[in-house]
């Protein structure tokens, strides 16, 4: 199969297999780039790059869309609480992975991020 029919077959997909897609492509590149890679630091890269889900990212900008707009209704504000406390949930999980492969590979978290091509999140 060529490189063009597999970028048209993962076009077909649904947000959440594309997502599952990805997760298996990453693995696929970091045991090439790793000529043995453990099996904990494998694990501990696909919770890295595992991502929000694509629903739930959807969701979340709409609603923040309509706070924005200031027509966002009670139950929407909840839910948009809810989606935070999950984005911030996965967030922190993949930041425990990271700390966790930096430790295993007795790197420091920043070193790691920049040998991963992971910029840090700058607040200004």
């Amino acid at each position: 199969m060529s490189l063009d029919e597999i970028i048209k077959a993962a076009d077909r997909l649904d947000a959440t297999d594309l997502d599952s897609l990805l997760q298996q492509v990453v693995y696929l590149r970091a045991r090439r780039k790793t000529p043995v890679l453990p099996e904990d630091e494998a694990q501990l890269l696909l919770r890295i790059n595992q991502g929000i889900p694509a629903d739930l990212l959807a969701q979340y900008q709409l609603l923040l869309q309509k706070r924005d707009a200031e027509t966002l209704t009670d139950s929407e504000h909840d839910l948009l609480i809810q989606f935070s406390t999950q984005i911030e949930q996965i967030g922190a999980q993949r930041l425990e992975a990271l700390a966790h492969l930096a430790q295993l590979r007795q790197v420091s978290l920043l070193d790691l991020m920049e040998n991963l091509g992971i910029q840090p999140v700058r607040y200004v």
